[in-house]
């Protein structure tokens, strides 16, 4: 089911930072290369979950250009299908059980803040569009025929009741979760400037063998879709790549946009400056700035993997699982463009 890949292999050990961006930007051409000659997923699609706000000094770390305090960002679910030797299998890429998630310190916070105002505060800026159990319904794809759940990192997900924990029965009785090994090991000890942006409870209890923890990116199945190690937004962060009919989309949380990925042409405010001040070719989402050098070259990573846009070559094929969208009460926050609702294939329904 997993095979590993080694394109990478390397590329991140030179002294000098920028000779690492050279290597990973040239390794990431040659994946792209080979991926692309593997078949592509059989089902694809989109969902928005909830948007919630997020603050633009993260978003935008260092670039953003006007005083307004937040974006708008819209988390999604992608359902993806695939072949393999055992059959097709279903896998849930960020999966995020927000109605459970609220105790999410950070958020948690802001409610505290808002006081008696919550219920108005949160009328205002949380948008819940969908949850995850009626998003699987609306296609006909049952609890019981998810295979796999992943998230490229674990900031606030509450993973418990997908996979059972602590006596609470599995939403999801056969899934597993595919995670780095160190994204896992870090959620179980964190530090605190870390655990700010943690579910508590989110991942504790959960049966070993509900787990699969990977140590190295590998290609799931027919190699349809590929689980890449781009270390940065948190220390095990990994990227999603799936090959469909517009070609390879690459999503992570490394930026929150299209013009985080290339920034010189963004008519966000400030971007398009700091990228000719500073020569940044990205601008990186630094809540905990775990490891701003690697995410850096990650972003570099994950936009030459998916080249460019179909709709606007001057962006990359990246879906952000996160993306900031325009909203009436964060005004200059409007992205240059946005990926949109997507889907490709036909999905298969389980035997």
């Amino acid at each position: 089911m997993f095979t590993r890949i080694g394109h990478f292999d390397g590329t991140r050990e030179a002294l000098r930072p920028m000779q690492r961006v050279d290597n990973v930007r040239e390794a990431a051409k040659d994946f792209r290369r080979d991926m692309l000659a593997k078949p592509r997923v059989l089902f694809y699609k989109t969902f928005e979950l909830v948007r919630v706000p997020y603050p633009s000094k993260f978003a935008y770390l260092n670039a953003f250009g006007l005083p307004t305090p937040f974006v708008h960002l819209c988390n999604r679910l992608f359902v993806i299908q695939f072949s393999s030797s055992e059959g097709v299998k279903t896998l849930l890429v960020s999966p995020s059980d927000w109605e459970n998630q609220r105790a999410t310190p950070f958020f948690a916070h802001l409610d505290k803040k808002a006081g008696p105002l919550v219920g108005v505060m949160e009328a205002l800026v949380l948008k819940k569009t969908s949850t995850v159990l009626q998003c699987l319904a609306s296609i006909g794809l049952r609890p019981e025929d998810v295979d796999y759940i992943t998230y490229d990192h674990l900031h606030t997900q509450n993973v418990s009741r997908w996979l059972g924990a602590n006596g609470q029965a599995p939403i999801f009785p056969n899934a597993k979760l595919l995670v780095m090994r160190e994204e896992w090991e870090s959620a179980q000890a964190l530090i605190p400037w870390q655990n700010q942006w943690y579910c508590p409870q989110g991942t504790q209890g959960i049966a070993p063998e509900r787990i699969e923890l990977l140590d190295e990116s590998v290609w799931l199945g027919d190699g349809a879709v590929a689980l890449v190690r781009t270390k940065g937004h948190t220390e095990g962060n990994h990227s999603i790549v799936a090959h469909t009919e517009q070609g390879l989309l690459v999503t992570s949380e490394n930026g929150v946009s299209l013009d985080a990925y290339e920034p010189k042409h963004s008519s966000i405010s400030g971007l398009a400056d700091f990228a000719k001040r500073t020569g940044a070719e990205v601008i990186i989402n630094g809540n905990t700035q775990e490891y701003v050098v690697d995410q850096y070259i990650s972003m570099v990573q994950e936009k030459n993997i998916a080249g460019p846009s179909p709709v606007d070559e001057r962006f990359p094929n990246v879906v952000p699982s996160s993306e900031s969208q325009p909203y009436w009460l964060f005004p200059g926050t409007a992205p240059t463009l946005r990926t949109g609702s997507l889907e490709f294939g036909k999905f298969v329904v389980p035997a």
